[in-house]
């Protein structure tokens, strides 16, 4: 039996927009994914610490707010402070093409900006993710 790709979903912040980040999570369930959705007005802190208590295989952060280069890097540390720095980590919203290099130096793997398909995100989240399946279901074989 395959174990289901594990995502959580957050809004950090004071964002209070989360219609984007509803669309996406709904997308990611129907693809048979198992999402977490955390709500709005998460702190970095307790970002992490769902993750943790979650045993995710990857976090969808949407920003709107324009405070990615702020929140976005504390979350990269406090993943590596948990010893959490393979969970696949994907960064959705209004995010500026200069800022998106800086982004991915400091651990995110993509950066989806208005107008990306939700099917690019499930199959984003799936190529990335897919050794983690494979090795659970080999493990529990």
């Amino acid at each position: 039996m395959d174990r289901r790709i594990r995502v959580l979903v957050a809004k950090p912040g004071l964002d209070g927009h989360d219609r984007g980040a509803k669309i996406v999570a709904r997308a990611l369930r129907d693809a048979g994914m198992e999402v977490i959705y955390t709500g709005l007005r998460q702190t970095p802190e307790m970002i992490v610490e769902a993750a943790l208590q979650e045993d995710v295989d990857a976090i969808g952060i949407s920003i709107l707010s324009g405070a990615h280069n702020t929140i976005v890097p504390k979350i990269c540390e406090l993943l590596k402070v948990q010893d959490l720095a393979e969970v696949l980590l994907i960064v959705g919203g209004i995010i500026p093409d200069e800022d998106i290099p800086r982004l991915k130096q400091l651990g995110v793997a993509e950066v989806f900006q208005p107008g990306a398909s939700t099917q690019d995100i499930v199959d984003f989240i799936r190529k990335r993710t897919k050794s983690v399946e494979s090795q659970e279901s080999r493990v529990e074989s």
